[in-house]
């Protein structure tokens, strides 16, 4: 098999409408602060707070830039498939089931960045369409982040505000997870698997992939499996994904120094990062907490739960999840639990229709770019917005029931 390596050229670099978006962002944060619209306290405390994301999305982008050349993410890829014996369907459940278990129990950002180029290897080795293997990830990074507090940051926020301890949480939110599941496998298959599916529903399992540094290899995946070990471990991310990064620039800087770039630091997503939580801290400030206030309403029961739920889907995918999330949270009363999960769900499970709408989906849109894979735009906004609300509605219905 010829892989394509997801360190291009160069010369075959073209802006992209993202690169204009962080830097409008970035701007505008920029103007924020320094104009005083957001004052100088609350952007030392923003900038405070998210050094250590970007810290993390700095170092895990770039480890798994190197991971990819190292051909670790090839050999799973090839692994996977064998396993499936050639059944598209046996591989539909086991990518799914694969990405639901590593949202779950590691967290919906390792999901983005490590498993979306094994499935991307994936479709390179058995020739198919990347669509349907790549939508898998996103949307599961996604929906399957509700059951542990570790799945996701703002299930952290929530389990803390709420006061409940992991296993209540976990009790809490484990029927909303089955049926978020449920609906992302239901829409990924008909949406997207059944659609590009082989001939006869069956694919020629690939040979084992063989890497071409054995020891270079080795290396990237041990720098994986420090990276996996910190997050079960309950290592700050940002820490963790520093340490496993170091261990393998070792090993580049040793078999193959000339991959080592500077074009390798995502640059355009540091920018849109920062710029993003300087202008939503300074909306927040201008109007944007009363209008939260006002999309949640004053009143409990479902309806209540649905409302929260709702407005969490619409302002993720207007602004981010995180923000979101820490919107909603300051003008609903601490007390009520079903809200306040209620909330979480539209922040986890809607966030799927706008590239900005979680740091997964972004981190998603950079494995796809650097692997020159294309998703369909139209039909990925359309299915995705069709899971984001049906995918809501289910888990905020699954959570009343339990409540």
């Amino acid at each position: 098999m010829t892989r394509t390596a997801p360190l291009e050229p160069a010369t075959r670099w073209r802006p992209h409408p993202l690169d204009l978006v962080a830097v409008v962002l970035a701007g505008l944060g920029a103007a924020c602060a320094l104009s005083g619209l957001l004052p100088r306290a609350e952007t030392t405390a923003t900038l405070h707070r998210i050094l250590p994301l970007l810290l993390f999305l700095g170092t895990v982008i770039v480890l798994a830039e190197l991971t990819a050349v190292a051909g670790v993410f090839d050999v799973l890829a090839s692994r996977l498939a064998i396993v499936s014996r050639g059944s598209w369907a046996a591989l539909f459940l086991l990518c799914g089931g694969l990405a639901t278990l590593t949202t779950l129990v590691l967290n919906l950002d390792t999901t983005a960045v490590l498993l979306t180029p094994v499935l991307l290897a994936l479709a390179r080795t058995l020739r198919v369409p990347a669509a349907p293997l790549a939508v898998t990830t996103v949307w599961l990074a996604n929906t399957a982040s509700l059951l542990l507090p570790v799945s996701n940051l703002t299930n952290l926020l929530a389990a803390d505000r709420v006061g409940l301890a992991p296993l209540t949480y976990a009790s809490r939110m484990a029927l909303p997870q089955v049926a978020a599941v449920a609906v992302t496998m239901a829409l990924l298959w008909f949406g997207w698997w059944r659609r590009d599916r082989p001939a006869g529903g069956r694919f020629v399992p690939p040979a084992r992939h063989v890497p071409a540094d054995p020891v270079l290899h080795r290396t990237a995946l041990a720098g994986c499996l420090i990276f996996v070990a910190g997050i079960l471990a309950g290592v700050e991310i940002g820490l963790a994904s520093t340490v496993a990064l170091a261990l393998v620039l070792v090993g580049f800087v040793v078999r193959s120094p000339a991959t080592l770039r500077p074009g390798l630091v995502p640059l355009r997503l540091l920018l849109f990062v920062t710029g993003l939580f300087l202008v939503v801290q300074t909306v927040g400030r201008h109007g944007l907490d009363d209008l939260v206030g006002y999309l949640l309403g004053a009143h409990g029961g479902t309806l209540g739960a649905l409302r929260a739920g709702g407005t969490g889907a619409l302002l993720a995918n207007a602004v981010n999840n995180l923000p979101a999330y820490l919107a909603g949270e300051s003008v609903l009363p601490t007390v009520d639990h079903t809200r306040l999960l209620a909330l979480l769900i539209g922040t986890n499970v809607g966030p799927l229709a706008a590239p900005w709408a979680s740091l997964a989906t972004l981190l998603w849109f950079e494995r796809c770019r650097a692997a020159w894979v294309s998703v369909p735009v139209r039909r990925f906004v359309l299915t995705s917005t069709l899971l984001a609300v049906t995918g809501t509605l289910a888990a905020v219905g699954a959570l009343v029931l339990v409540s």
